[in-house]
């Protein structure tokens, strides 16, 4: 029996990924909303009832909203939105960060898809904190390289124009004010007792991201040497088949530099331990389409299903 699948928001990035990925795959039912009711919350409300899974892929209030329109108890939900990322009868969509996390999405009938670059900077926080390295009130600071994918359809529109101010041809850094709305589970999903100091740089290329935590050894509870270090995160994600722990010199093939766009188009996500034994830099590399939001959504919802999490995905 298929699967019935709505995908609320179906036409921004996210939605249609999702709707891309589900092309090719017969264990699905896609219910397709007329593109003029897609707004409409009556007929929004009849399809979500009328789905085992409800993808949310809208704005924090909307996808809110969305949640409020359930009413047959065996709908299952994955947003991808910000709004329930933190609250604590949501499940947090990374099922690599423990058994817990894996098994909770497994069973659970509400997830929330981590955000893109918290992705990137609770892959390699999460485990510093779990495995007792890095003591929850180390002043973190972070930055993330990223294409223009996720900034919405506007930003997109104003990237691919013809003719655009100059500096969308240069790296351009935002959120300044230290607001960013993924800082909230970058702090609690890791057990931070701060917000980290978080700078993201917005990347004159599609999709594609970079996220860097840097590290002073002589701060950690333990583990102080750059092998020691690297040896505890291929130990915490051996065997996962999402997340890459790089050798150490993996970076040397590469040109001693890691590309933003390196992998676009892949739903992985690779981590680089680099720097030396006084100053450490751990280092994510995925696609902010993939594992940083649709990506992920479909391997969650696969996990659910009970089926192999890669299925329509590209590893």
């Amino acid at each position: 029996m298929k699967t019935k699948i709505y995908i609320d928001g179906s036409e921004g990035t996210t939605g249609l990924r999702i709707m891309e990925r589900f092309q090719n795959r017969t264990d699905i039912e896609l219910l397709t909303i007329p593109s003029e009711l897609r707004k409409d919350l009556n007929e929004r409300k009849k399809y979500i009832n009328a789905s085992d899974i409800t993808f949310l892929c809208l704005p924090d209030d909307a996808a809110r909203e969305a949640v409020s329109l359930v009413e047959n108890d065996n709908v299952r939900i994955i947003d991808a939105s910000t709004a329930h990322r933190t609250l604590p009868d949501w499940s947090y969509g990374f099922p690599e960060l423990s058994a817990t996390h894996r098994e909770n999405i497994k069973n659970g009938k509400r997830i929330a898809v981590p955000g893109c670059y918290a992705t990137g900077f609770i892959s390699l926080v999460y485990p510093m904190i779990a495995e007792g390295l890095m003591p929850a009130d180390y002043p973190v600071s972070a930055f993330g390289l990223s294409g223009y994918s996720g900034a919405g359809k506007k930003v997109i529109a104003a990237y691919e124009a013809e003719e655009r101010p100059n500096d969308y041809n240069a790296p351009r850094e935002y959120a300044l004010t230290q607001q960013h709305k993924h800082l909230k589970e970058m702090k609690k999903i890791p057990g931070l007792e701060r917000e980290p100091l978080f700078s993201p740089i917005i990347c004159d290329y599609y999709s594609g991201m970079v996220m860097t935590v840097p590290v002073y050894t002589h701060m950690l509870n333990k583990a102080k040497t750059l092998n020691e270090v690297h040896a505890m995160f291929s130990k915490f994600y051996e065997g996962q088949r999402f997340v890459k722990v790089m050798p150490l010199d993996a970076q040397a093939g590469e040109g001693n530099m890691l590309a933003g766009n390196a992998c676009s188009g892949w739903d992985g996500l690779r981590i680089f331990i680099t720097g030396n034994d006084e100053r450490i830099v751990l280092s994510s590399q995925f696609d902010n389409l993939g594992k940083g939001a649709s990506g992920a959504a479909i391997q969650c919802m696969n996990i659910m299903l009970g089926i192999d999490e890669a299925t329509g995905l590209n590893l």
